[in-house]
């Protein structure tokens, strides 16, 4: 079955980022020009995606309008003849009606902002994206879609086993094929005791519809939250489950440090700014300054 649609949980309070979050979304916080949620839409829209669905809350008016016309903009530089930057504030518009918002009453997990979205997903797979974790190369989604077959698949990496408790952990099975791992079990944030393995989830899935009808008990998890791992391991061995191992490099965007990585290893891969930026951290931190 074709995976078209797409939920992106942005309800979040972006607690971490405060002050700068208190009147702006985490999402809309710029990598390099573009914003983290630009960078989430289009690695879903390079994987096929046709209908965006986001799970937004109080205050996130700015993600839809960053997905609509500014007409005052637009006017402002055709009128000056900048075409190619016209062209760049263009580039994230869809087709009329590509874009839905359900509104996520209050931040009670991951799996309460994905099941806010159930009416507007029938009885489908729907791949789940969170633009917090920036993938390089936009083509994790779409191998995890081209490598899906049935039941649930959840995209996977190697942590260090110190960080074991900050995500969702996997108990492997037997390696498949195509960087594909089968799963036998899953633990939402266990202590370092307690964890099966140190592979972890990170933020791509695609999920079966059943998974609504487990996230419509509204069971509390870890942080005392509704959580989208819980329900996904409640349906292990009643349907299939599998983790794909992605090959590109990853930036915790939630956290400070993973944002100010990802800033300077995608601004030093830009042409525009390659140059001065390698001048400028050679002087700053090579040349004894540091």
């Amino acid at each position: 079955m074709k995976i078209k649609k797409a939920i992106f949980p942005v309800g979040g309070l972006g607690t971490r980022f405060l002050p700068a979050t208190k009147s702006m979304p985490k999402e809309m916080l710029p990598i390099v020009d573009k914003p983290l949620i630009q960078y989430a839409v289009e690695e879903a829209a390079n994987a096929g995606i046709e209908q965006f669905i986001f799970v937004t809350s109080r205050g996130k008016s700015s993600i839809e309008n960053h997905f609509d016309h500014s007409y005052e903009l637009e006017n402002n530089l055709l009128l000056k003849g900048k075409k190619d930057t016209l062209k760049t504030a263009q580039e994230m518009l869809k087709i009329p009606g590509s874009f839905a918002y359900v509104r996520q009453q209050e931040p009670a997990g991951l799996g309460h902002a994905v099941w806010c979205a159930r009416h507007l997903i029938g009885e489908e797979p729907v791949a789940v994206i969170l633009a917090d974790d920036l993938i390089k190369g936009s083509n994790t989604i779409k191998e995890m879609i081209d490598n899906y077959k049935s039941g649930n698949m959840l995209a996977i990496m190697d942590v260090e086993k110190k960080d074991v408790s900050s995500y969702g952990i996997i108990t492997p099975g037997k390696f498949l094929e195509n960087n594909i791992t089968e799963i036998l079990g899953l633990i939402e944030k266990p202590s370092i005791e307690n964890a099966p393995s140190n592979m972890a989830v990170v933020g791509r899935y695609i999920i079966e519809p059943a998974i609504f009808k487990e996230l419509e008990k509204q069971n509390r998890g870890a942080s005392n939250e509704i959580q989208l791992t819980d329900a996904i391991a409640n349906r292990i061995g009643e349907t299939d489950c599998s983790g794909y191992k992605f090959k590109e490099e990853r930036f915790d965007c939630g956290s400070k440090l993973g944002f100010i990585q990802a800033n300077i290893k995608l601004s030093l891969e830009s042409t525009e700014m390659n140059k001065e930026l390698k001048t400028w951290l050679k002087k700053e931190f090579f040349d004894g300054r540091f």
